[in-house]
């Protein structure tokens, strides 16, 4: 017996890499599960071959082609679950894609593209998951946001995509704890198509050349492991285990889980009477409140 035996899990972007893996590892501790890509046939896995690896290793599951950027596919998705499975218990809004530009070349659609996927995605699976375990009073939502959320180059949209998974990870845990469900996110580095590949490590060096990302950071990435190491900290929060764990971001890579701080203002400086003049705020931020701070990215000469 599994600690989530019988529970219902949907995985969106599960028809391989990390998706794949995290399926996977629900599937091993029990769950019955949803997987899900966006259409049939897609190289290297689709949700229909998930699926099938899911029960040809003896456990229980249905795919559901779904395009997370359309509000009625995700309506649909959910659907899925309580239709094959008579309920939804797990909800994790992994879905996502990339398109690697810097910000004066993004168009439109490639801000709207990634957007939709992730941060619309991500909200109307939730949106629709939400009613089916209120009426339960219990329910776990993983979000699957990015160390990007903190900020990167080269994937503006990306990033604030992922940034926007974390504030609608905060919002919707202080909205549903009181009826026994759970919303947390997890920032996961892991082996896929979209990480372990020689470009992308080009690009993370020259980051950590120029300053833009820490050694450590940089370490980490070169420690990961497969899309199935990921999996046990995902079915860790979807159990009884993690109940008082809510509105929470952690990182996950390899052998290692760190927690992200809360937001909190750090330094304030208060005027007794009247508005801080433009003049007086040039005279005391540098020496209060922008005490030590350094430009990240300076000016090249």
């Amino acid at each position: 017996m599994g600690v989530i035996q019988g529970k219902v899990a949907v995985v969106t972007g599960s028809g391989q890499g990390l998706g794949f893996g995290i399926a996977m590892g629900l599937a091993k501790e029990g769950a019955k599960v949803v997987t899900n890509n966006r259409k049939p046939g897609t190289e290297g896995g689709d949700a229909e071959t998930a699926a099938k690896a899911i029960r040809d290793a003896g456990g229980e599951a249905a795919a559901c082609f779904a395009d997370m950027s359309k509000f009625q596919d995700c309506e649909k998705l959910i659907k899925t679950a309580v239709e094959k499975f008579g309920r939804i218990d797990i909800l994790v809004n992994n879905a996502g894609v990339d398109r690697a530009k810097m910000v004066w070349n993004l168009s439109e659609e490639d801000w709207d593209f990634l957007l939709d996927i992730i941060l619309k995605g991500a909200f109307a699976c939730t949106k629709f998951a939400a009613g089916y375990m209120r009426e339960r009073k219990w329910g776990r939502i993983v979000n699957i946001t990015s160390d990007a959320f903190r900020g990167t180059v080269g994937h503006v949209n990306y990033g604030a995509a992922k940034a926007g998974i974390v504030g609608l990870t905060r919002a919707t845990a202080l909205e549903v704890g009181r009826s026994g469900i759970t919303c947390n996110a997890i920032a996961p580095t892991a082996r896929t198509r979209m990480t372990a590949n020689p470009e992308v490590e080009a690009g993370l060096r020259k980051r950590v050349e120029s300053g833009l990302m820490s050694q450590a950071a940089f370490q980490d990435y070169l420690n990961m492991g497969d899309p199935e190491s990921i999996a046990p900290f995902i079915v860790y929060l979807a159990s009884e285990a993690a109940a008082n764990i809510n509105g929470r971001t952690f990182n996950v890579t390899a052998n290692k889980v760190s927690l992200y701080s809360e937001p909190e203002e750090v330094r304030s400086i208060f005027k007794k009477e009247g508005i801080w003049t433009q003049e007086e705020l040039a005279n005391y931020i540098p020496k209060t409140v922008a005490q030590g701070l350094v430009n990240p990215a300076p000016p090249q000469k």
